[in-house]
C-alpha cells in the first residue's frame, strides 16, 4: 500500500538524509512494490523529505570538514549514493569555492606526519602520495605539498 511505503520512507529518512535511490532501495528491501515505492517517493519529494542537491551538500560538508578528503574523493562519495554526477559535481563546486583546498591537504599531512615538520624518507613520500590522492586530492597539488615537507639537504 502506498500510504505504508509513505510512511516507512518517513521512518527511513528522519534517521539522517539519504538520497533517491538509497530511499528507493530501502523501501523495495522492505517488500514494497514498484509503484508504490514511485508513488511514495513523489509524495516524499513534494513534502520535501527527498532533496538530493540537499543530500550532496550534506555528504559534501562531511567529507571534507570531518574526514578531510578531496574533490575527487568527495564527488565519488556523492555519487555512489545514487546522485546524479551534474548534481555531485555541483555540490563539490559549491563546496569547495568556500575551502582553501592547500589548507585542507596541509591539515591531513600534517596529522599524517604526527606533528613532524618533514617526511623522513623516499619511501615516506611515496607513502602520503598514495595516501593523499586516494583522499581525493589532484596529484599535482599533493606534490607541491609534499615538496615543501621534504628535509633540507
Amino acid at each position: 500500500m502506498a500510504a505504508d511505503a509513505y510512511l516507512d520512507g518517513l521512518r527511513i529518512l528522519a534517521g539522517r538524509e539519504l538520497s533517491e535511490a538509497q530511499v528507493r532501495q530501502r523501501l523495495a528491501r522492505r517488500g514494497h512494490g514498484p509503484r508504490t515505492i514511485d508513488t511514495a517517493i513523489a509524495r516524499l519529494k513534494e513534502a520535501r523529505a527527498i532533496d538530493d542537491a540537499r543530500v550532496a551538500e550534506t555528504i559534501a560538508r562531511t567529507e571534507t570538514a570531518v574526514k578531510h578528503r578531496g574533490k575527487l574523493r568527495v564527488r565519488l562519495q556523492i555519487e555512489r549514493a545514487g546522485i546524479a554526477a551534474a548534481t555531485a559535481r555541483h555540490a563539490v563546486d559549491e563546496i569547495f569555492a568556500q575551502l582553501d583546498d592547500e589548507a585542507l591537504i596541509e591539515a591531513v599531512l600534517a596529522k599524517r606526519l604526527g606533528g613532524r615538520a618533514h617526511i623522513a624518507d623516499e619511501r615516506e613520500y611515496t607513502r602520503l602520495y598514495r595516501y593523499l590522492v586516494g583522499q581525493g586530492f589532484e596529484g599535482e597539488r599533493v606534490m607541491k605539498a609534499l615538496a615543501a615537507r621534504r628535509p633540507r639537504r
